[in-house]
């Protein structure tokens, strides 16, 4: 992933702060994003898939379910960017985190 790509990710708040949730949580499903940001499933859904064909983010499935996490193989100065941004004390991702934290597919 190239600088450019990935701040373009990060550049919409819906985006970012699905990834700020996925990176606190390591994994979540559309409908833990939809009660968290308070969004619409579709709004999250067409989201997940840009930030997913970026390669930013991966998914799994289980059962009914499709899970969300950061790719693996995302570079390590692109991780590092992520970890910054939600510790810091002063951004919108301390915020959005602090939402609910139980599972709906549990």
């Amino acid at each position: 992933m190239d600088q450019v790509s990935f701040f373009k990710c990060l550049s919409d708040e819906t985006r970012s702060n699905i990834v700020a949730l996925v990176v606190k949580n390591k994994e979540l499903c559309v409908c833990d994003l939809t009660e968290k940001l308070q969004l619409s499933q579709p709004k999250i859904s067409r989201h997940l898939a840009l930030l997913r064909s970026s390669g930013l983010l991966q998914d799994r499935r289980q059962g009914q379910w499709v899970y969300y996490s950061i790719h693996p193989q995302l570079p390590m100065w692109c991780q590092e960017v992520l970890n910054i941004l939600i510790t810091h004390p002063t951004s919108q991702f301390v915020v959005i985190q602090e939402r609910a934290t139980q599972s709906c597919c549990e």
